[in-house]
């Protein structure tokens, strides 16, 4: 080290020195600016990161049970025009400890996306604190409120609001829509967890930290210590928490590193990130014992004071799952499997009329589903072009599958953007194949939650009269100010006199000529970066390690047979699983095979001819904006526009009765289209063209078509339909 330090010439040396200081100075002048920020923050009354102008529409604290929520209309930016006819979008913001905003915090984000698409765009906020009294069920009678006004400010639209929910909004909207079904349209959830106990061994720490600490009797603790109030720093701490190598050091270090050009954007998201909000006691540990650790809501078990019970089975408009591979905070498991916990099979999807549609990014990280250009010009815009493919879908199981736009894109100038989107039937047998609990797993998640239940009742009557007794308005404050995250940033804000001197020697730095970055090959430069990725490297192994002593320590305890036996579970069980339970809904009881199958005409003939041909193979958005075509054909009037809802109606009756006769239902067909030969021809013709729209056919659907082509053609030869479908 003598020899190699002897080689090295003092300027890099200086060169690095001079640098290093001068970028001390700017990082902590942008810890002063966001320490200022905060406490700018704090004293507004509806702080938020919208980068779009809102006027409110409705403001919940005036409702019967007041709620800290209010309904914004989005004013489109200048050159962005949307149309009154298409279906609103609502954004839910997740209240998770956060300020709201994110889901509009760029214009290339979910709120700039639904703008630009054309459809007029709702937002859903929040206060800082909550209202006296305020509950989950007050917030979901709020949002069912909120949906109302916005159906009733455009009756002309094409279809039901489009509800985005963003995270722990995600659960949220989920409630609200089973609970009022008629009032939801499509559901997109964006990182949103509801299957809490879900995920794989080895992965997924955060699931573990519930039954580790005993249960939700720490969420009662916090509420009580804050006089009925949750603070939300202690969820941020949470989330930060749960990558120490980021918290600690990765975020930190980008900052410093990059310090001449990191500022405004860190300080943009820390906007968001460090002004936390509040939650009631009450509706904090609703969340924790119904979802976190209680795991209730997709069994049914959650049930509302008026005594109905939410299942999310009643939910019919279509549902889309946007998960990701690279989201530590809610995996694809969390996100999806739910649906075992509702199913045992495909087939009961389909029997219950619901459509699910899911897709998974590969890398995104949780807030990267929310605020990247990327996402947002990907899989947010995608989605939202072809919402209509979507919310026509005959009931089941999709995966949404986006590939590239290429010059040998078969019948290009059928897709609206970049990518081709394609929806792919897909199984439950898909789901468990991303990773699921085993049974076993299952057992020692119920053991956590009545060993939860067990401790939350020994607080409640040991522990919590005494807390409650010395707790007070001016104690609990106290605390909230006293919380670390609230005490960095007032530490590095104007409040100390001390950061006076940084701001003017910053100011001075930041002039002309002033700063003197050192070279990017200078050896000590190399040698700080290497230094920070063994101090990453460090962080991460202590990460992991202490997330294979969470798993471990989990499995240990409430895999005890002793303590599940002592908590009433049977270890020998075959399943523990929380399952839904009830009778499902009949999606088939809707048409009667005896008596419907010949009626509807040749609209229906030849939506149910497309069905039956495309059955298994997925569709299209090349394939779907033909679509329309069959009614205009089949019409008398070929201008006329077959409204959305009714093309729904139709698709899914004609879905029904080849389900319960696909023979007879095709049969059918010849006397469903006797009277309109041409019109006939004219229909299979168009069937031809959107069943090839998306390139080659396999054997089989060449097959069905061919047999399309016959029931249609009548004493026409099928020669006249291939003529006029270009074939």
């Amino acid at each position: 080290m003598q020899n190699l330090a002897s080689n090295i010439p003092v300027n890099p040396w200086v060169e690095y020195m001079q640098d290093a200081m001068e970028r001390s100075v700017l990082f902590m002048d942008i810890l002063r600016q966001r320490g200022n920020n905060y406490e700018e923050r704090i004293q507004q009354v509806a702080p938020n990161v919208l980068n779009f102008d809102a006027e409110v529409v409705s403001d919940g604290r005036s409702f019967d049970r007041p709620v800290n929520y209010a309904l914004v209309r989005i004013t489109p930016p200048e050159g962005v025009v949307v149309d009154q006819t298409k279906r609103p979008f609502i954004v839910f913001d997740p209240r998770a400890g956060h300020g709201p905003g994110i889901g509009g915090m760029k214009h290339d984000s979910e709120i700039g996306i639904a703008l630009k698409a054309g459809h007029p765009c709702y937002f859903v906020g929040f206060l800082p604190q909550p209202m006296p009294g305020q509950t989950v069920e007050d917030v979901c009678r709020a949002e069912a409120e909120f949906i109302r006004t916005v159906i009733d400010l455009h009756p002309d639209a094409g279809g039901k609001p489009v509800l985005i929910g963003n995270c722990q909004a995600g659960w949220q909207v989920m409630m609200t829509a089973a609970l009022h079904p008629e009032l939801a349209g499509p559901i997109l959830l964006a990182g949103a967890p509801l299957s809490y106990w879900a995920g794989v061994r080895g992965k997924n720490p955060m699931r573990y930290l519930g039954g580790n600490l005993g249960g939700s009797w720490l969420t009662s603790l916090t509420g009580d210590l804050g006089d009925g109030t949750f603070d939300g720093a202690w969820l941020v701490s949470n989330f930060e928490s749960n990558n120490p190598a980021n918290t600690l050091w990765k975020k930190p270090y980008n900052v410093y590193s990059k310090v001449d050009t990191e500022g405004p954007r860190y300080l943009e998201f820390e906007k968001w990130w460090g002004t936390p909000v509040e939650l009631n006691a009450e509706e904090m540990q609703f969340i924790v014992d119904e979802l976190f650790v209680g795991n209730r809501l997709t069994a049914g078990e959650t049930i509302m004071s008026d005594g109905a019970r939410i299942d999310l089975r009643k939910i019919k408009s279509p549902i889309i799952v946007l998960c990701s591979w690279g989201d530590d905070i809610t995996p694809p498991q969390q996100a999806l499997d739910w649906l075992l916990d509702l199913y045992d099979d495909v087939d009961q999807i389909i029997q219950n009329g619901q459509t699910v549609v899911y897709c998974t990014h590969q890398s995104i990280g949780h807030l990267g589903i929310f605020v990247s250009g990327s996402v947002a010009n990907k899989e947010h815009e995608e989605i939202t072009m072809n919402m209509q493919m979507i919310d026509t879908l005959v009931p089941g199981l999709y995966e949404l599958e986006l590939t590239d736009l290429g010059d040998r894109t078969a019948n290009a100038d059928l897709v609206k953007g970049n990518y081709v989107a394609r929806l792919v039937p897909r199984t439950l047998d898909d789901i468990r194949a991303l990773g699921h609990n085993s049974d076993d797993d299952e057992r020692k998640f119920a053991a956590a939650a009545r060993v939860s239940e067990i401790n939350q009742g020994l607080y409640r009557s040991l522990v919590s009269p005494l807390v409650r007794m010395v707790s007070t308005p001016a104690s609990a404050h106290f605390l909230r100010e006293m919380h670390p995250n609230r005490v960095a940033f007032r530490t590095f804000s104007d409040l100390n006199p001390l950061m006076g001197s940084v701001a003017e020697i910053a100011q001075n730095l930041r002039a002309t000529g002033k700063r003197h970055p050192a070279s990017p090959d200078n050896p000590f430069v190399q040698y700080e970066k290497l230094m920070s990725s063994w101090i990453v490297s460090g962080l991460e192994m202590a990460g992991k390690a202490r997330e294979v002593w969470a798993e471990t320590m989990f499995h240990a305890i409430y895999g005890s047979p002793v303590l599940q036996a002592a908590v009433g579970l049977k270890s020998d069980a075959a399943q523990t699983a929380n399952r839904a339970s009830g009778a499902l809904q009949q999606a088939d009881a809707l048409v009667d095979p005896e008596t419907d199958m010949d009626k509807g005409g040749l609209v229906a003939a030849g939506l149910r001819a497309l069905i039956y041909v495309m059955h298994g193979s997925g569709v299209d958005e090349r394939q779907f904006h033909a679509m329309q075509q069959i009614y205009q054909a089949a019409s008398e009037a070929d201008a006329e526009v077959l409204p959305v809802a009714a093309l729904k109606d139709i698709l899914r009756r004609q879905a029904a009765l080849l389900r319960a006769d696909r023979d007879r239902a095709m049969a059918a067909i010849p006397q469903m289209v006797r009277g309109n030969p041409d019109r006939a021809v004219r229909v299979a013709a168009i069937i031809d063209g959107i069943v090839g729209a998306k390139g080659k056919l396999n054997a089989e659907t060449a097959r069905r078509l061919r047999r399309v082509d016959d029931l249609f053609a009548g004493d026409r030869k099928i020669a006249t339909i291939r003529k006029i479908s270009g074939k």
